[in-house]
């Protein structure tokens, strides 16, 4: 069944003219240089501290680090993270 739901997602991806992150459940992730991260579709913080924020995804977990990080805004679905970003990573649960 996962394979045949990647097809129609590809089918729906290429021929509706759909972003990959609605048909595919995927993050959207933006970044203003290195002092603004915006973070949509994601399940969850996992862990927040002044160096490191881990959000849960779909398909594992999204971990940011840096620092003097503050979280500006925060929503069930959204995260607006400020401070100054080393590195963005994506891993497996």
């Amino acid at each position: 069944m996962g394979k045949l739901r990647q097809q129609v997602n590809k089918w729906m991806m290429q021929n509706l003219e759909l972003p990959a992150d609605v048909v595919m459940d995927l993050p959207r992730i933006t970044m203003i240089g290195q002092l603004h991260i915006y973070i949509e579709n994601h399940r969850g913080v996992k862990a927040f501290s002044n160096e490191q924020l881990t959000l849960k995804l779909k398909q594992g977990t999204l971990v940011i680090k840096g620092s003097e990080f503050v979280i500006k805004t925060i929503l069930p679905e959204e995260i607006l993270l400020e401070g100054t970003i080393s590195s963005v990573d994506f891993g497996k649960e």
